[in-house]
């Protein structure tokens, strides 16, 4: 796949070894992102309402040339969907990769990125290495179209909205396992109570016309929302725009979560 402008990826590069990988650092990247998306408290849908919620088809862009790495998504996403602190359970999470001067590819993701990416842990893992670039990549679950968790639910708990979002039913899962193990992007969990979770979109907020929570919260614009249905969309203009990728296009499983600027090898 191709990849789009890589400005932000040279300048954290420079800094990666000093750690100046932080928010305040790029007043002027901040400016810019809020210039070209708006980030509101609602979806900007014309009549919205409860009742038409399934005449939309829902998709996800993240900007990777814009991701600072602070961990709001994952604190938010947290609190927002009552999922559990601890390191295991993660609903989105965001990536930290590395790439050397030799085209040697690293990656790591502490605490899920809830914490940010602290530069005296980046200097430690990283003090020897000759980098060329660094990045963080926001990971969530792809809200596939052709779904393989959907495929291997033995009981019918996870399942695909008519507006294209993959669900479960929690009352009806038995906790097996099967979806964990078929999805190709690690993005499902088992709950202490023994059944499974995962990203929803933030369904009981898209449905009732609000942002995701991680799209909310994002404070540089890198996660875009909105109906593919929509011609006018900001997804359907970046479509048209930019140049986007996808995770394991190989696999087939068309993901509804598309990224701009992704590295090739980066999965």
């Amino acid at each position: 796949m191709e990849i789009s402008r890589r400005n932000f990826i040279k300048t954290a590069a420079k800094h990666l070894l000093g750690g100046i990988i932080v928010y305040g650092t790029f007043p002027s990247l901040v400016r810019s992102s809020f210039e070209t998306q708006n980030v509101t408290k609602s979806l900007s849908i014309a009549n919205f309402n409860e009742r038409d919620w399934e005449k939309h088809y829902w998709g996800f862009v993240c900007n990777i040339d814009r991701c600072i790495g602070c961990g709001r998504c994952v604190v938010a996403c947290k609190r927002e969907n009552k999922v559990p602190w601890g390191p295991k359970y993660y609903r989105t999470w965001v990536e930290r990769y590395v790439i050397s001067m030799g085209g040697e590819i690293f990656a790591d993701s502490p605490n899920g990125g809830r914490d940010g990416f602290k530069s005296d842990y980046l200097n430690l893992k990283y003090r020897n290495l000759k980098v060329m670039k660094s990045f963080f990549v926001p990971k969530l679950c792809n809200q596939c179209d052709n779904p393989p968790c959907v495929k291997v639910c033995p009981t019918g708990a996870s399942y695909k909205t008519k507006d294209g979002v993959i669900l479960v039913n929690k009352k009806i899962c038995i906790g097996c396992k099967y979806c964990i193990v078929a999805c190709p992007y690690e993005a499902r969990f088992m709950l202490p109570e023994g059944v499974i979770d995962k990203c929803t979109y933030c369904y009981h907020r898209i449905t009732k016309g609000f942002l995701p929570a991680c799209v909310e919260v994002c404070p540089v614009g890198t996660r875009i929302f909105g109906d593919l249905r929509d011609l006018e969309s900001q997804v359907q203009k970046i479509f048209r725009e930019e140049k986007v990728s996808i995770l394991k296009p190989s696999l087939g499983t068309h993901p509804k979560v598309y990224y701009m600027g992704l590295e090739k090898g980066v999965e």
